[in-house]
């Protein structure tokens, strides 16, 4: 049962066709009228929009334990399984998915000190970053979804499953023991690739990613601005969507959550980049998860026949995240610590 998908795409294709749908209902309204005319966004409508979102993760929660209760109570392939209890696996999968959105939002929290250095990197006044976010963000949902696809593909193997999980407490590792850096976006691939091919114009103009001058096409700051967070994505996409496979095989779940955190990724930004600074041991904490994930894939699991408790898990996340900003919060440095260059 433990190998049993719940989900398959083949039966709930029209699920992740109606999800995708609102989302990008939700994307439509967000930056067709709500956000329609560039504006410096404040901390108190950052504030509601990461309500917002985070609230409708909830409710989608909510609503998909009876949507599965609703569909193991009436399924006789589930009624079939000796000890099947539909109540005991919607409740199952209704945490996994809320293990894998607080995992995902808390290894998100690390995207936000990029997008500030980005920003001040290349000058993208305040009222054109919600654009240039936004255009990211939808970018960083398509390339999730082709991961997501790959990964339940490969997330069938075991030796897959081992070289995740020895990738993910490596990356761990490395958080917690490298000195940090400033991402140098002038040094990125993408960014030489980029200059190497299309012209650069030095100024800002307006909200336009490309624009015509003198009968000749240039890139403008924020296209160069959108490519590095495109591609730091990536580079982060490769740590988060094999973490939420660590908590549930069903790639519903780990759709689903993971498009849940990222939406609210643009309205956290802009909560919290003039403190990001402050969470200095958050760091750690993101590391050590990172740890217990790879260690749930290649130990914990086989430890508990196959599955870890989900609860337990959701309990370990919780209180790394707790102590590694309470220790930011409350704990002051001896010493200043810098960005190493």
């Amino acid at each position: 049962m433990n190998h049993l998908i719940f989900f398959p795409f083949e039966s709930y294709w029209w699920f992740y066709a109606l999800f995708t749908g609102f989302v990008f209902l939700m994307l439509g309204l967000d930056l067709g009228v709500f956000h329609r005319k560039e504006h410096e966004v404040s901390i108190r409508e950052s504030l509601g929009w990461t309500i917002i979102w985070i609230s409708l993760a909830m409710l989608f929660n909510i609503g998909f334990y009876y949507f599965s209760l609703s569909e193991f109570s009436s399924s006789a392939k589930f009624l079939s399984i000796p000890g099947f209890n539909p109540e005991f696996f919607a409740k199952q999968v209704s945490i996994e998915f809320l293990a894998g959105f607080v995992t995902e939002k808390a290894l998100a929290v690390d995207n936000i000190f990029v997008f500030v250095v980005v920003f001040n990197f290349f000058a993208i006044p305040l009222k054109y970053q919600h654009r240039v976010l936004f255009f990211g963000i939808l970018g960083a949902l398509i390339f999730r979804a082709i991961l997501i696809a790959l990964g339940s593909v490969l997330m069938q193997y075991h030796a897959v499953i081992l070289i995740a999980g020895i990738f993910l407490i490596f990356t761990g590792l490395k958080i917690i023991f490298s000195p940090e850096k400033i991402p140098d976006p002038a040094a990125n691939p993408m960014i030489r690739l980029v200059r190497k091919f299309i012209p650069v114009t030095n100024e800002i103009h307006g909200k336009k990613f490309f624009v015509r001058l003198n009968g000749k096409t240039f890139c403008t700051p924020l296209f160069l601005a959108l490519i590095f967070l495109e591609f730091s994505d990536v580079i982060f996409a490769l740590d988060s969507v094999p973490a939420i496979f660590a908590f549930t095989k069903e790639p519903l779940i780990v759709y689903t959550s993971n498009v849940f955190a990222i939406l609210g990724l643009r309205s956290l930004y802009f909560l919290l980049a003039g403190a990001v600074d402050q969470f200095r041991y958050l760091k750690f904490g993101l590391g050590f998860i990172l740890i217990f994930v790879g260690l749930k894939m290649l130990w914990l699991n086989e430890l508990y026949d196959g599955k870890f408790p989900i609860l337990l898990s959701l309990g370990i996340i919780g209180f790394i995240l707790a102590l590694s900003i309470a220790a930011s919060l409350f704990i002051k440095p001896s010493f200043h610590l810098k960005r190493k260059k």
